[in-house]
């Protein structure tokens, strides 16, 4: 079987004394073919040794046929490895009330200089003895999880929850990050949507910003139902010294998709707007233009008149006759002007 000497990012032997760092696959002492698999095994088997004792794998872009070997070891089912394996899946939640299944979040990230939302996906098993992250993209790294589950003899008594916990805490910080910083892209695209100068990129960067929205919806979104079950702790499989960290994270997840919806909505309100401004703004140069065309149309029209060669025209051999003609083209003119001028045309 084809394999990945980096697709394991991190392994670690957990319990409430103390850690068993396991490190890298490839720092370990005896690698023999470089084949992963017999380092999870005996992963596996120290940590059944153990009483109170729960292993943390963290994979990383793995093939299919790595994650079928870690789920034979792990016991896993087929379907929720085949979630984990699809790097785009929609997010969700499969645990059952013993606290046991999979947890597939959406991490993001925002760049600064481009205004743009980038999308990585973590996926979290946990059963009695174990947690399993699968990580697709290059977003959502997770050695400061493990720094902090090391340093906290408290979160690592929880057992394998534990990890979902910390990763939830993190993939939901990064939420509200790209949230804040969407809202105020959105502040900045409304002063120039209502500006007085004209911003012919307006319709462009609204629906972008629109299309950024849709990648946080598309993260948040499928996660509501479970944030309301958090906040009123309504999980029975969660220790209840952690119900009000479960709680908190509920909370951001709704503060998150509510900041959505009213962004979403703002966006909309904002393109109707701008299109409503350019059309008017279309509708006042159509108004001066025509108001222009129709000054022009005077002298144009008695220019027209006189250039046809006939010898009976009014003051056509008069020595006042050109002075006259055009002190009227001069005077019809600025008629014409100031009563566009006080309507408005011009």
């Amino acid at each position: 079987m084809p394999h990945n000497d980096d697709v394991i990012r991190g392994m670690g032997l957990y319990t409430a004394e103390g850690v068993v760092n396991v490190g890298d696959v490839h720092s370990w002492e005896n690698p023999g073919d470089g084949h992963p698999e017999p380092k999870v095994r005996a992963l596996r088997e120290q940590c059944l040794s153990i009483e109170g004792s729960f292993v943390w794998l963290g994979l990383f872009e793995a093939t299919r046929a790595e994650l079928d070997m870690v789920a034979e070891i792990f016991e896993l089912p087929t379907l929720q490895v085949e979630d984990a394996a699809n790097p785009a899946q929609r997010p969700k939640f499969e645990i059952d009330e013993n606290g046991q299944g999979l947890a597939l979040l959406k991490v993001l990230d925002y760049t600064e200089s481009t205004s743009d939302v980038h999308t990585g996906q973590i996926a979290v098993f946990i059963g009695p003895w174990f947690a399993l992250t699968v990580r697709h993209g290059a977003l959502g790294n997770l050695s400061g999880i493990r720094e902090r589950l090391a340093g906290s003899p408290a979160l690592r008594g929880h057992g394998p929850v534990s990890v979902l916990y910390a990763v939830l805490d993190q993939v939901v910080d990064g939420y509200l990050a790209v949230s804040d910083e969407v809202s105020i892209d959105v502040e900045n695209l409304e002063t120039e949507v209502f500006s007085t100068t004209r911003v012919t990129g307006t319709p462009s960067g609204i629906y972008r910003l629109k299309r950024e929205n849709v990648e946080i919806r598309r993260a948040v979104g499928p996660l509501a139902n479970w944030a309301h079950l958090f906040v009123s702790q309504q999980m029975d499989w969660v220790p209840a010294e952690m119900l009000p960290y479960f709680r908190d994270i509920g909370d951001h997840l709704l503060r998150v998709n509510d900041t959505v919806e009213s962004v979403d909505n703002l966006l909309m309100t904002m393109l109707m707007a701008s299109t409503s401004l350019q059309d008017l703004q279309q509708n006042r140069d159509m108004r001066k233009i025509s108001a222009w065309v129709a000054i022009a149309a005077v002298p144009t029209a008695i220019a027209a008149v006189y250039g046809m060669n006939f010898d009976y025209m009014p003051e056509l051999h008069s020595p006042w006759g050109y002075p006259m003609v055009l002190g009227v083209m001069a005077v019809t003119c600025v008629l014409l002007f100031r009563a566009f001028k006080r309507s408005g045309w011009l």
